[in-house]
Parts: structure tokens; C-alpha cells; sequence
């Protein structure tokens, strides 16, 4: 097996032998694996994977995702984080108190927040900010990918985003939702960190898609 990622189609034999275990979007027949998604094949210390490239965000417990407040009532608020299901912030999963009233000053109608998915029912998604680096975006700049491909973005351990983090100085925090805050100390970083993640985003496809990275950025750091 190689570390190349390829498009692989449902029911199409992606490994064989016991020395290989099923992930996300495989399935275990016989001595084969199989794919069940269309999608890009990954594997990963003898665990395959199939990473899906269309389709709708799959909500899970513990996912970071960025969300818009829709409405607030009196014991919290609805963030819409782009699933069907409705998804819920209790007040009581913030970081601080809040009197009744007051809701409107942590979070109000049309803000942006960072939240993690704290539990799933049948009721709907409930949400939380009280982990370090879950809050309200005051700044910086928003922007949406599909959330298929946010492992790329994301990259194997972090590491694509990690030098788009590095190359532009900027602070970034990818939701598994597809919804992407860029903070930076200027407009130029935030906008040279969002053309490499839409590059990414657009390139999944591509071999060597790090290496196409480090020479965008070598080429514009020429330019200046």
C-alpha cells in the first residue's frame, strides 16, 4: 500500500489481506476491504479509509464546528451549523453565568461562534463553548468549503493547515462543518492563508498537494 491518495468508487476492493483494518466508509468482506463511499482512499498504519468528496456535513460528538446564532431565547441560543437537524447552546454549556435577559450579551442573533458538538438525538445537535478556544468570532474572515474536504484542508495530522498557519502568520480554525475563520494581523495574511485553504479545497485531487502548497507560497514570497 502507498501513501498515495486515489478516488476509489462503492463496492471497489481498496485492500486485501488480514494485515489491514477497516475505517471510515469501508466495509470487511471476506479478506477484502471495500470501499462504500465515493471518495479519496487513505491508509494509515494499516487502517484504510475512505474520505468522501460530495455530500452533506455528518455531524458527530466532539466535532469543532463554526456556526451563526439564529435565535436566542431565554436558555440559550440556536446556531445554525448547517445540517437539518436544529442545534442548540445551552446557557449552561457557557464559560461563564448569565442572567436571564442577558443572553443577547454573550452571544446575539447573527454572530459567528466557534462551538464543539457536545451531544446528538434524536431532539437535535446540542452544542458547547466551554473548551479552550470555543468562542464568538469578533474579526477576522469567514469562509465556507464543502465539508468533504476538510480533511485535506486539514491535512494528515494537522499538517496542512499547520503551514498555511506558518507560511502567513495567521491564526486558523477549520470546522468540521466546512465553515473556516481566518485571523490574521493584516488583510494581505488573511487573504494569502484563504487563497492556499480554497487551493487545497479545490485541488484534493492532486499529487504532491503539500509541495504545490511550499511553492505557492515560495513564488509569492518572490514576488514581494
Amino acid at each position: 500500500m502507498t501513501d498515495e491518495k486515489r478516488l476509489v468508487i462503492p463496492g471497489e476492493v481498496i485492500a486485501e489481506g488480514n494485515d489491514y483494518l477497516p475505517g471510515e466508509w469501508t466495509e470487511k468482506r471476506g479478506d477484502e476491504i471495500v470501499a462504500i463511499r465515493y471518495g479519496l482512499f487513505e491508509e494509515t498504519d494499516k487502517l484504510v479509509k475512505v474520505i468522501p468528496i460530495s455530500g452533506t456535513y455528518q455531524p458527530r460528538r466532539g466535532n469543532v464546528v463554526i456556526g451563526k446564532v439564529e435565535n436566542v431565547l431565554l436558555n440559550g441560543w440556536f446556531i445554525d451549523i448547517g445540517t437539518p437537524e436544529n442545534s442548540f447552546l445551552p446557557v449552561s454549556e457557557v464559560p461563564r453565568y448569565v442572567n436571564r435577559g442577558e443572553l443577547e450579551s454573550v452571544l446575539d442573533i447573527g454572530d459567528m461562534v466557534i462551538a464543539k458538538i457536545l451531544n446528538l438525538s434524536k431532539k437535535g445537535i446540542d452544542l458547547t463553548i466551554k473548551s479552550r478556544g470555543l468562542e464568538r468570532i469578533d474579526d477576522g474572515m469567514i469562509l465556507e468549503v464543502n465539508s468533504n474536504r476538510v480533511p485535506r484542508v486539514i491535512g494528515r495530522e494537522g499538517s496542512m493547515v499547520n503551514l498555511i498557519k506558518k507560511e502567513t502568520g495567521c491564526e486558523i480554525v477549520v470546522g468540521q462543518n466546512g465553515i473556516i475563520w481566518i485571523k490574521g494581523s493584516n488583510i494581505e495574511d488573511e487573504l494569502k492563508a484563504k487563497k492556499a485553504v480554497l487551493f487545497v479545497a479545490d485541488n484534493i485531487f492532486a499529487h504532491g498537494l503539500t509541495e504545490e502548497v511550499e511553492k505557492m507560497f515560495a513564488k509569492e514570497k518572490k514576488n514581494e
